[in-house]
């Protein structure tokens, strides 16, 4: 089934010039990247993004972490794409991940891991929303 969901590459994969060898990634995947843009959010708007893990301890270091530079959002779209972006990223923390997957190579710890991506249909559908305007989703 095609599917799309929102890949976040990180302010600290952002500031060490990995944007482009993420991009090479994914469509190396074969991943359609439908919308991608650089941003910035301020502590209030990444405290919205993430408000699921509000009552979570790493709450606050989070949203001052996504607050701390730019960043480039991606909306991918492909067959299975929510699992096979999970795949591709690897466990949050990089010490864990699998060989050959993007926290893996390229995180240097739990919280600064290069890549965020939705975990499921309907976070996929609130962060592309939170995001992403409709016009900016057009085929």
């Amino acid at each position: 089934m095609i599917e799309r969901t929102l890949a976040i590459i990180k302010p600290d994969a952002v500031s060490r010039h990995l944007t482009g060898e993420i991009i090479k990634r994914y469509e190396h995947q074969g991943f359609k990247i439908l919308a991608i843009k650089r941003i910035k959010l301020t502590k209030s708007q990444a405290e919205g993004f993430y408000y699921v893990h509000k009552q979570r301890p790493f709450f606050d270091s989070l949203a001052s972490f996504m607050a701390g530079g730019p960043m480039v959002v991606l909306v991918l779209e492909g067959e299975d794409v929510i699992k096979r972006h999970r795949d591709l990223m690897g466990a949050t923390n990089p010490k864990e991940a699998v060989k050959g997957t993007l926290r893996q190579e390229f995180g240097t710890d739990i919280e600064h891991n290069v890549i965020h991506g939705s975990d499921s249909r309907e976070s996929a559908q609130f962060e592309i929303g939170y995001l992403f305007s409709g016009l900016e989703l057009q085929p």
